[in-house]
């Protein structure tokens, strides 16, 4: 699985548009979803890499960025759509920022809450990640 963009499907009605994530929108089975708000201007989320659960993110209302980390490379992705999704595998480092106001975060999770999935601190992310 690779970090990626993917366009969740848009139906489009003057009343206002609808997108659907279901089984076939992420290439994963969806056993936890939450959201992010009130993100603090200047605040940062995320911090952390999963050693097994892979997340689905959507800016579902205004923006903010994600900067990866695969150990080697580091590349950042602004969201800002609702009806696409970043797709991050396992073994990424992610961290959010430069919310915009009123941001809200969507994120779609493999798994269900698990603390011994988290790295939480990035040298050790280094060290597992060069191997």
């Amino acid at each position: 699985m690779e970090i990626k963009i993917i366009k969740i499907p848009k139906i489009e009605d003057p009343r206002g548009n609808l997108s659907v994530i279901e089984k076939d929108v992420v290439p994963f089975e969806i056993k936890r979803v939450y959201y992010l708000y009130d993100v603090p201007a200047g605040a940062e989320r995320g911090g952390h890499s999963h050693k097994e659960q892979h997340e689905f993110l959507v800016a579902l209302s205004g923006s903010f960025d994600v900067i990866l980390n695969n150990g080697k490379q580091v590349q950042k992705v602004t969201l800002n759509k609702p009806y696409e999704g970043l797709l991050i595998p396992n073994g990424i480092w992610r961290e959010l920022k430069d919310f915009s106001s009123g941001a809200v975060c969507l994120v779609v999770a493999s798994d269900v809450f698990d603390e011994d999935d988290y790295i939480r601190e990035f040298d050790e992310f280094l060290s597992v990640s060069s191997n």
